[in-house]
Parts: structure tokens; sequence; C-alpha cells
């Protein structure tokens, strides 16, 4: 399987816990393994969601690279993944990333649509797409002004900057850095469970930004350049 769901019993209620797993392809996703994402968020009755990963090497390493050698400039325009990661930003409840290695271009645009991020000592966050003709399609132009800042998010995605988890922290890119995320995690779904459900929820929808022109503009700019290595 590459993805498994686990629904937690909590001393304060309960939590699903969702784990991308393919560790031998850096946990990278395919179609199948995002449509399997969607059904899972939207089975979620818990108010908390916990996403983490198989193995301490990598969060997510993105797409798929066979994946991408076949996307056209069409797949661009309804791109999954972004549909995918904004279903996952706009779960009503409070979702928590617990990143334990690499997040690399969609896998960090993965953890930018939960609410809260916390970094494994050895964890990595880095954009390359650019550096391949292409964009941080998949919500990562988007969220990642607000999270650490325009200054920030512009050398992230035109330089392609990698951040340690220490340099994430500092950036506000992740809320802490522990030795044992998911733990982590664990305590937080815990005092998440303690919080009114019904506030926690409207809080979440005060503070996120609307951001449908912003992930249009995404997809249209993906697939001018998909458009542009087809006609190579």
């Amino acid at each position: 399987m590459s993805l498994s769901v686990e629904r937690l019993s909590l001393s304060t209620g309960g939590a699903t816990r969702i784990l991308l797993n393919r560790p031998k392809a850096a946990n990278a996703y395919t179609r199948e393994m995002l449509d399997s994402l969607s059904q899972a968020i939207a089975a979620c009755t818990d108010h908390v969601l916990i996403l983490g990963a198989v193995g301490k090497g990598a969060f997510c390493a993105g797409a798929d690279l066979k994946a991408m050698e076949s996307a056209t400039a069409e797949d661009a325009l309804d791109l999954h993944s972004q549909r995918v990661f904004e279903q996952l930003a706009s779960f009503p409840g409070v979702s928590v990333a617990a990143v334990d290695g690499a997040a690399v271009a969609g896998g960090l645009e993965l953890s930018l649509a939960c609410d809260l991020r916390i970094a494994g000592p050895l964890a990595i966050f880095r954009l390359p797409e650019t550096g391949l003709g292409l964009i941080p399609a998949a919500g990562g132009c988007s969220r990642l002004p607000g999270i650490i800042g325009l200054g920030r998010a512009k050398e992230m995605v035109l330089l392609g900057t990698t951040l340690s988890a220490v340099s994430a922290l500092d950036w506000g890119l992740v809320n802490a850095v522990h030795a044992e995320p998911m733990a982590l995690a664990l305590e937080w779904a815990e005092k998440l469970g303690k919080r009114d459900p019904i506030a926690l929820r409207l809080a979440k929808s005060a503070l996120n930004p609307e951001l449908t022109e912003s992930l249009e503009k995404e997809r249209l700019s993906e697939a001018i350049l998909y458009g542009r290595k087809e006609q190579k």
C-alpha cells in the first residue's frame, strides 16, 4: 500500500494519522496515491489529522518522476496534486505535518497545505522547480509567502535555496524541530483535543487567506511551461 491510514484513540478524543508509504521511492506520490490521500481526507471525521511518512530519509520527494515525464500542458491546467493539496488545506479540522526527512518540490508543497509543521533534526526543505523549467504549482507559490514572507519565499522559489530544519524554524517554515516529529505531533493532537472544535474551525477559517486566483495562476503558468517542453 502506498498510503497507510489509522484512527488513533487519544485521551482527549480521536485523531486520524495518514502515512505516505513508498519509502523506496522517497515517498514520491503517484496519481493513485493522491487519490488515496483525497479519499482519506474526505473520510476523516476527527478534528485532528496528522500527516507523516514511513521511514526517516524522506518525507516526500514530490511527484513521481515517471508521472512527470508523461505530464502535458492539459494535465497542468487541471493539476491533480494542487486540487488534493487544496482539499487538505480546506480540511475543517487542524492538520499537522510530521516531516522526518526531505520535503522537496511537491513534498514541501504538501506540508504547506497543513496548518502546522514539525521537522525532524535531519529534515531539509527545497523547491527546485525553476531549475527544471517549472514552478511550484501545487500551492507552493501561493502558500509559501504567507508563511515565511515574500522575500524569503522568492529566495526559495527563484534561487532554489535549501533549508535545514534549524533554518526552517528560524524562517518560520516549521513550528518546531523535534527528535521525534510524530511523537510531538501526537502531543499536539492531545492539546488540540482539549480545545473547542468549532472554535478551532472558525479560527482556522479566519486565519487562512483566499488563494483561488493565485492557485489558478500557478496552473496556467505550469501549463505554459509544460507546453514549452512539448515543443522542444
